[in-house]
């Protein structure tokens, strides 16, 4: 079974990874082309408006909800029964989010003003979000059939549609940037129609596929489905407890609506740094127990649930220690090496190293959450994450408030720095308590040789982490040099790290390819 989930892993990864490094080409076109300023702050939080909500709704509670009911219904039931889900399903959530699109829409300044407030004192820059928001929110509605459509394909084991449908995202925004733009004023507003296109993109690729599996059928208005009903009562809770993090960031870009122009823009580039390891490794796993968890509470079988988790888990701290360890040490030249560009300097540089590492720090938090969280859904069981998550959010408020407001007030450089500790922090917090109560409920056992195991990651990770250190030198150093000179530093030292990790995992005993197939 650790083989099956790892080949599927490595499917939805290697997809990830090819949007994430197109993802990565994307941030640099809007770099250069744009900058880091009052422009590219307006477009990031009208794109995050709907972003959140796609997280919210679409790939967090929805998903969660829906892949286990349908699981279930797959298992037990016929096919005629599952395509009656898919119909009702599809009705009620694309009537529902139709009508919330344009709710927003008439209301698109009140909706500025609540996840911006501090550009009420830039009366151009909040009118230029708001016009932005009124075109990129109708992509709540077209990404989250996506997102139905994809819960679909990975109940049946076709993960690799789903996980690369995000390309066309980067794809549509990369052409509006380079080629769209010269035809909007101003030209930022380009990328706000990229998203609106990308969501038509993204629904009509999956559609053929659906199609194919028998499942493609007429929305219908569901809400006195039964089984409509518990996914209804499972997302409710599971609204807030799956998207503590996404509501975190969101705190986030509130406070830094206040902060100096560029803040915004600093934690965004950081930010989707941190999302390429979680993306490739830490969406892909999540994605991928669900439904094997989900089947084995549908079996009635608890001892395969609990190994199941314990693989992904060791999964987590073999490659969340490296991703973590190498992104702190590298966060400056990579910055350096991908964005120094055009209108991102070397201040823009420094400014979004600062948060990079913050938000480092709490990646192990992020992926982990991504991987517990699944424990409970798949059993059905939504309330428990939502109590943890309120105790991560309210920490998470505290924290801003004990890191942000005096630094801020004391005039020092990279107060929004603080704001990406404190999501760090809570994101840990979370997944610590998501743990200990599977432990508490006796759902997770762990497998023998734990303690000997993380030590031995932890000392590879030490010896990669000085390597590094030794081999990139000071960010000014990078400063010196020409643009492919960085690049071609960092395409060396990179890879050289992963190499030293793994290697000094082998001398110590680890067997990276026996535990990542067997567990062990």
């Amino acid at each position: 079974m650790s083989a099956k989930l790892l080949k599927s892993t490595a499917t939805v990864g290697g997809m990830t990874l090819l949007s994430r490094i197109l993802g990565l080409l994307r941030d640099i076109v809007l770099a250069n082309v744009f900058g880091a300023g009052a422009g590219t702050d307006a477009f990031f939080v009208a794109f995050k408006i709907p972003n959140f909500l796609r997280r919210l709704f679409a790939e967090g509670s929805f998903s969660q909800a829906f892949v286990p009911i349908l699981t279930e219904v797959k298992t037990r039931r016929s096919p005629d029964a599952v395509r009656l889900l898919v119909g009702d399903v599809s009705g009620v959530l694309g009537t529902t989010l139709l009508l919330v699109t344009l709710v927003a829409l008439l209301g698109a300044s009140g909706l500025v003003a609540l996840f911006a407030p501090g550009f009420l004192a830039d009366p151009h820059k909040f009118a230029l979000t708001r016009e932005m928001l009124r075109v990129t929110f109708p992509y709540l509605l077209l990404i989250a059939l996506t997102a139905l459509s994809g819960g679909i394909l990975n109940t049946y084991g076709r993960f690799a549609v789903p996980a690369f449908t995000p390309v066309w995202l980067n794809v549509c925004l990369i052409a509006a940037a380079w080629w769209g733009s010269r035809f909007f004023e101003p030209h930022i507003t380009a990328l706000a129609w990229g998203v609106l296109l990308a969501g038509v993109v993204q629904l009509a690729f999956q559609l053929p596929f659906l199609a194919r599996l028998g499942l493609l059928t007429w929305p219908r208005w569901g809400w006195h489905d039964p089984d409509v009903k518990r996914i209804m009562k499972l997302m409710m809770p599971a609204i807030f407890g799956s998207s503590v993090t996404q509501i975190n960031l969101l705190l986030d870009t509130i406070i830094a609506s206040f902060l100096v122009s560029g803040s915004v823009s600093w934690l965004y580039y950081s930010d989707r740094l941190v999302q390429f390891p979680l993306g490739v490794f830490g969406v892909a796993l999540s994605t991928v127990i669900l439904p094997s968890l989900s089947q084995k509470h549908a079996e009635a079988d608890p001892e395969a649930f609990s190994r199941t988790l314990d693989w992904a888990l060791r999964v987590v701290a073999l490659v969340g220690a490296a991703a973590t360890v190498g992104l702190i040490m590298v966060a400056g030249p990579l910055l350096s090496a991908l964005f120094e560009h055009g209108r991102f300097d070397q201040h823009d540089v420094r400014m979004s190293a600062l948060s990079l590492m913050a938000f480092s720090v709490g990646l192990p938090g992020f992926i982990l959450v991504k991987v517990l969280a699944p424990g409970f859904y798949a059993r059905q069981d939504t309330k428990t994450p939502v109590r943890i998550g309120v105790y991560a959010m309210v920490t998470n408020m505290l924290l801003n408030l004990l890191f942000v407001v005096p630094m801020a007030l004391a005039g020092w450089q990279g107060p929004h720095a603080g704001l990406a500790l404190a999501t760090s922090l809570a994101a840990c917090l979370n997944a610590g308590l998501l743990f200990r109560a599977l432990r508490r409920d006796g759902v997770y056992q762990a497998q023998p040789g734990w303690g000997r195991f993380l030590a031995q990651v932890a000392l590879a990770a030490a010896v990669m982490a000085a390597v590094l250190w030794w081999g990139l030198g000071d960010l000014d150093s990078w400063f010196a040099m020409h643009r492919l000179e960085r690049l071609a530093r960092l395409l060396l030292w990179i890879p050289l790290g992963g190499v030293v990790y793994f290697a000094v995992l082998m001398a110590v005993g680890v067997k990276p390819r026996r535990l990542l197939l067997h567990g062990k």
